[in-house]
This record gives C-alpha cells, sequence and structure tokens, in this order.
C-alpha cells in the first residue's frame, strides 16, 4: 500500500456554530465532499475525529470502505490528529487534509504524492513565505517520529513536527496554480459566510 489519505475532523467548528462535517453543499455533507474527492487517489482513507460519536455520525455520510479514527487524547490541535492518523496509516506516504475544504483539487494532490517520492514532506507555499501544513503529503514513519517527537515536548503545532523533519520539498503555489487557476483547493469553509460563498462557487462552476 503506498498513499494514504487522512481527513481531520477533529476541530470544534466554534466560528461556525455547529459541526460543519454534517453541512450540506450542493447536497451533499460536507465530509463527504472531500472524502469523495480524494478517495480515488490513494489506497486508504481515514477520517480521525475527537470522538468515537462523532466518528459514528460521519461513518453514515460516506462510503463504507472508509475507516475512522478517533485522536488519541483530548486536544484542539491538528498535530494530535496528524499525529493519531500517520499511527494508522498503512501507505508510505500520507495526504494531510482538514474536512472543510470541499474544493480540493485531484490534480493538485496528484502532483503532492509524486513530489513526496523519497522526501520526507512536500508542502505548498506562498510566495510570503507561509505554508500549509495541513494540505500537503508527508512520508507516514517520518512524519509519525517527527510528530511524536513534537508533542512529547509539548509543542502541538504542525510547525513543531516539520522542524523535526529532514528532507521537506516546497512547491511554489504559483507551480499549483497552473493546475488550479482561482486556487479553490485552499478555500475552507469557517462560517455561514464561507458556506454561502462556497455555494456561488458551485453554481458557478455548473454553468461553465
Amino acid at each position: 500500500m503506498d498513499r494514504t489519505a487522512l481527513v481531520l475532523a477533529g476541530g470544534a467548528s466554534s466560528r461556525f456554530g455547529q459541526d460543519k462535517g454534517v453541512l450540506e453543499l450542493s447536497g451533499k455533507p460536507l465530509i463527504k465532499h472531500v472524502v469523495d474527492a480524494v478517495s480515488p487517489l490513494v489506497d486508504e482513507t481515514i477520517v480521525v475525529t475527537s470522538s468515537k460519536e462523532r466518528a459514528a455520525k460521519y461513518a453514515g455520510l460516506v462510503d463504507a470502505n472508509v475507516n475512522f479514527a478517533v485522536d488519541l487524547c483530548e486536544s484542539s490541535s491538528p498535530l494530535i490528529g496528524a499525529l493519531t492518523g500517520f499511527g494508522l496509516a498503512k501507505g508510505q506516504y500520507s495526504l494531510v487534509l482538514p474536512f472543510d475544504m470541499p474544493f480540493v483539487s485531484r490534480e493538485t494532490i496528484s502532483l503532492l504524492f509524486e513530489l513526496c517520492t523519497g522526501k520526507a514532506a512536500v508542502i505548498p507555499r506562498w510566495p510570503n513565505g507561509n505554508v500549509e501544513p495541513l494540505h500537503a503529503v508527508y512520508h507516514t514513519k517520518m512524519a509519525f517520529e517527527a510528530a511524536k517527537a513534537a508533542v512529547a515536548e509539548g509543542k502541538l503545532h504542525m510547525r513543531a513536527m516539520i522542524e523535526n523533519l529532514r528532507g521537506v520539498r516546497y512547491v511554489s503555489i504559483l507551480v499549483i496554480q497552473q493546475l488550479d487557476p482561482e486556487l479553490h483547493t485552499f478555500f475552507n469553509i469557517n462560517t455561514p459566510i464561507d458556506l454561502k460563498k462556497a455555494e456561488t462557487m458551485v453554481e458557478t462552476r455548473k454553468r461553465k
């Protein structure tokens, strides 16, 4: 098995006011938008969430072949979700994505996997130097050890894990823009306004 997708769905959705995963966009739950986008490109998909109850709720919204995991410990940090997923993933390389990015580009995902061969990670980077660690591909075993070390040091952010990796490749957003001109792959839904924007984006795509 070569490729795993880890969909992190442990966030509290505090800015939205309700569980975003079950929200419908164009008649389909948000969690299913993300899972459906990545599943054809990987050998396994694991949704990592904060509780067994939430996992059971999401399981009823996605295909039966999707696996679920519960965070190793209670935390709002995505690093804990990533660590949990890396520890269970069977693929040599693991894609990490949040559950609120419904327009993730399959072409972009394929590129990240291809570029990660022989590397510890491939992470998109903006011209201003900001990076997208939650839209990246990692060598599973290397990332697991790096994440475990960061957590042991009490550093509960993705940057700490990345600092523990050797052989990280950064890919310019300008390169990704050639595959996804409007960079919709990085659009995430945090608020009701974002959901309305997403609905408009869906309608615009239908008209093209």
